[in-house]
């Protein structure tokens, strides 16, 4: 067991090889393996400082909530993927009231934050990497911020729709019209009309030309990992 583990956590912290023995056996050592059914939280509420969460199988979502109760959804996490704002109690001057919870059925490896602290006290890679990934999801949050004000809703759900077609790999969703409000930020009735409109004014045309150009930039991103317009994919990908 602890062989997996260790293999899984060489992938996913690039800084593993500069770590002594020591320090690696005590992440190891304190590296819990963790299930959740969709829909649970993983992180925030009553769970206040997580760990680090890596990402074995199944997919998580990280989003906030306004004091009115609205839901938006700042970014994803894949198989393989590291979410180091779970562990906000080891990050100097971070005051965020992230939630993170089961998108799918998951499995994840979480981290202790403590014994992450205390090792990466010793290892200059270890704090490098924590400030890169900070930077890199405070980054994607700014984006869907920026989007959420300044960008049309027909656009963002119809793009909402096709990439979520893509990340599922299925043209029929499960998502109920609350759900697609929650990673928006909208209100259910917004979506409902919007969705209504979509089929009365012929949209459907216009989404198929969106689906179109997203196919080709996802066959682009996994061929040469860069496509025109590739911060536009930033909340759905990462």
């Amino acid at each position: 067991m602890e062989e997996q583990v260790q293999r899984y956590l060489e992938e996913a912290f690039p800084f593993w090889q500069k770590l002594s023995s020591a320090d690696r056996g005590r992440l190891l050592s304190h590296t819990a393996e963790a299930a959740y059914r969709a829909g649970e939280n993983v992180h925030g509420g009553k769970n206040g400082c997580t760990g680090l969460v890596v990402v074995v199988s199944g997919r998580l979502r990280a989003y906030l909530v306004s004091e009115e109760g609205r839901e938006i959804t700042l970014f994803r996490l894949i198989e393989g993927d590291v979410c180091v704002l779970s562990a906000g109690c080891v990050i100097r001057n971070l005051d965020l009231d992230l939630l993170v919870e089961a998108e799918t059925d998951s499995r994840l490896y979480i981290v202790a934050p403590q014994d992450y602290e205390e090792v990466g006290s010793r290892c200059r890679e270890m704090e490098t990497y924590l400030s890169e990934q900070v930077s890199a999801r405070f980054s994607e949050a700014m984006w869907v911020m920026e989007q959420s004000l300044f960008r049309r809703f027909d656009r963002r759900l119809a793009e909402f729709l096709l990439l979520q077609a893509s990340l599922e790999q299925q043209d029929t969703l499960s998502l109920t019209q609350e759900q697609i409000a929650r990673h928006l930020g909208s209100a259910r009735e917004v979506v409902s009309r919007m969705l209504k409109y979509f089929q009365q004014e012929g949209k459907l045309i216009e989404a198929q030309r969106i689906a179109e150009r997203t196919n080709y930039d996802i066959e682009m991103m996994q061929e040469i990992g860069f496509c025109k317009g590739i911060e536009n994919y930033s909340a759905v990908l990462s």
